[in-house]
């Protein structure tokens, strides 16, 4: 092993240094600086290139983490980004955006130690960053283009994947996707402040100068139906994600000035991508010198209370029905939010919305924790006599998605759904109950993060060859017979 390994009890953690809290408050820019390229050898050094490498092992791309935090370690940084983006088709995007000390730093073995975690989600970003500046990301060059063609509805994080493993092998792809942009919730749903824009644009030209065809503004069911988009592919994969918002059926809620979280961050998004939106244009979804309350604890509220603090709002409460201990979203998110100046009220939860026509005040409760239920966690319970008002001016819902109807807006009424809602298929081939047609992403699990999404893509590009490959054994086969 190299001896520019193990370095933990020599140096000391040290994540990339934050744009000060005043300033990064005034505007969309991503809030974290770039490693120094000695920084980023010094901090991957401090990898104990453990035997079991458990941060490897709770992610969901199995990415091979501590070879390429050796490889950074020794200056290899080309070396380092080719194993990176062997597993993973948008590095750049999970070193942003991933819940990392849910997931592979969360796990670290030094962290466990008391050493403090080795800053992987940093060192990919600076890995992936550097790739690009230096132009060792390249278009894949197709030695052979097949006849066979794919056609993928949904250009998110699952269907980018997809479409970019699948044009490896030759395979003829077009993407099919109801915005005017790629990218989905890349694009729309996530702020700037955590993941500009240029990133996902320049991965998504290097699919088209792959040879990827994107076609937008296209909804099926309404364009075209899902049995003609079968006529014209040999195959087809559903990567829809999942956005309609769950409701709060509570007193009030009919009242104007209660929105849905993607609509409040799509319309700020938008803007910053510099298109006319009315909604925001004319002070509805716009936050300045508002009291502005967001209900949930995902990272999708993190989303929105941080966006509100650049609109300029007058105020900002999160409240949110557990304590922070049991709160869904990343840590790290909801620390950047209070240094922002976000105020969390934990154990509150809305009882009615009051207003006249408009919201003016939620009314909540407070809430204590009882037994688990059935996920594990401690069930909130309502305390007698705890109510009282939160002035607001617009309330946020961020409690979660679940899928739209599928086979009702694809026009296809064969197409099988779990309970949920959800796309049934099989879990091994990744293919519904239509011959030839797959699904992946959160239109399959349910709403997750962009990591498993990719995961989900990756999954089923393999089986969605081999489904290709076996389709023509089978045609030759019986053109023999």
């Amino acid at each position: 092993m190299t001896k520019k390994m193990l370095q933990f009890t020599n140096l000391d953690q040290q994540t990339p240094l934050k744009r000060e809290t005043n300033k990064r408050k005034d505007d969309f820019n991503e809030i974290y600086n770039e490693y120094i390229n000695e920084k980023a050898k010094d901090q991957s050094s401090r990898c104990s290139q453990c035997g079991v490498p458990f941060c490897q092992i709770h992610c969901p791309l199995s990415n091979n983490i501590p070879d390429w935090l050796k490889l950074t370690a020794e200056g290899r940084l080309k070396d380092a980004y080719e194993i990176s983006q062997s597993t993973n088709n948008m590095p750049e995007v999970c070193g942003r955006i991933c819940p990392q000390d849910r997931l592979c730093e969360g796990n670290c073995v030094i962290e466990q130690s008391g050493h403090g975690t080795v800053t992987i989600g940093s060192i990919e970003k600076y890995i992936t960053d550097t790739a690009w500046k230096n132009g060792w990301v390249k278009p894949h060059k197709i030695k052979k283009e097949l006849k066979q063609s794919i056609g993928i509805v949904g250009a998110g994080p699952a269907g980018m994947a997809a479409a970019e493993e699948l044009r490896k092998s030759g395979y003829q792809i077009t993407i099919y996707d109801r915005h005017d942009r790629p990218g989905g919730l890349l694009i729309y749903g996530i702020p700037n402040f955590k993941l500009e824009k240029f990133v996902v644009e320049r991965r998504t030209k290097l699919l088209r100068d792959s040879g990827i065809k994107f076609v937008q503004n296209f909804e099926v069911g309404k364009n075209k139906t899902l049995a003609e988009l079968k006529e014209k592919h040999d195959a087809i994969l559903i990567a829809t994600g999942v956005y309609k918002a769950r409701e709060i059926e509570i007193t009030g809620h009919e009242l104007k000035n209660i929105f849905p979280a993607m609509d409040f961050l799509t319309a700020s998004n938008r803007k910053g991508l510099g298109d006319k939106v009315e909604m925001f244009d004319n002070g509805t979804l716009n936050a300045e010198n508002k009291n502005v309350v967001v209900i949930g604890g995902g990272d999708t509220a993190m989303d929105c209370v941080r966006t509100a603090i650049r609109q300029k709002a007058k105020s900002v409460k999160c409240i949110y029905r557990r304590d922070k201990a049991n709160m869904p979203g990343s840590a790290r998110e909801v620390n950047n939010a209070v240094e922002e100046g976000v105020e969390f009220i934990w154990l509150t939860s809305p009882k009615k919305f009051i207003g006249d026509r408009k919201v003016s005040e939620v009314e909540v409760n407070k809430m204590e924790l009882g037994e688990p239920d059935s996920s594990g966690r401690r069930s909130p319970i309502i305390k007698k006599n705890s109510e009282y008002k939160i002035k607001a001016d617009i309330v946020i819902k961020s409690l979660g998605f679940d899928p739209e109807n599928i086979p009702k807006l694809f026009n296809y009424s064969e197409l099988s759904i779990s309970k949920w809602g959800t796309i049934k298929i099989d879990l091994h081939t990744m293919q519904t109950n239509i011959d030839g047609v797959f699904a992946a992403g959160d239109i399959v699990r349910g709403a997750s993060l962009v990591v498993w999404a990719i995961r989900d893509g990756r999954d089923a590009a393999v089986q969605i060859e081999k489904y290709l490959k076996n389709k023509i054994k089978k045609e030759k086969t019986e053109q023999a017979a």
